[in-house]
């Protein structure tokens, strides 16, 4: 069983030098909650592109992963104070990424679950930026989210 979710993601992405890039999606997805997990499932496409990428968000209190595949392919983790590194693979070529989180917090009420990321990103281990990202997902008819057991 899953529930119709609205999501607004939006994000900041300060480099050193590149300037600060924003980011807002608002999409639909699906979500439901297992075993003290949240699970979301939302599709993103990209502009001026046909393929769409599909997202699946595993959280809790502690830690956020995400999975995307589609046009870009990428498996990462966010945990406070720890670092992961993955491979981000688009059409032009595949990226060694690292994240260094220090901050996830998750906030759920009867009316929405918030996230809040920040973390600092590296490609190929050169500082890239620093990022915030922000998540607010919100049942789609007002009611509450489903906790399945």
């Amino acid at each position: 069983m899953k529930k119709d979710v609205l999501i607004t993601i939006s994000g900041i992405q300060t480099g050193e030098d590149n300037g600060s890039d924003k980011i807002e999606i608002v999409t639909g997805g699906s979500y439901y909650k297992k075993n003290n997990k949240h699970y979301l499932l939302y599709d993103e496409i990209v502009e001026g592109q046909d393929e769409v990428t599909k997202n699946i968000a595993r959280f809790d209190e502690d830690m956020f992963h995400i999975t995307k595949t589609g046009f870009t392919n990428i498996d990462m983790s966010f945990e406070e104070n720890k670092r992961n590194i993955t491979n981000y693979i688009t059409p032009f070529g595949s990226l060694l990424v690292g994240v260094d989180a220090s901050k996830v917090s998750v906030v759920e009420n009867e009316e929405n679950i918030q996230v809040d990321i920040a973390y600092s990103l590296d490609v190929n281990y050169e500082h890239f930026a620093d990022c915030t990202l922000h998540m607010d997902i919100q049942s789609r008819d007002g009611s509450e989210v489903i906790t399945l057991n």
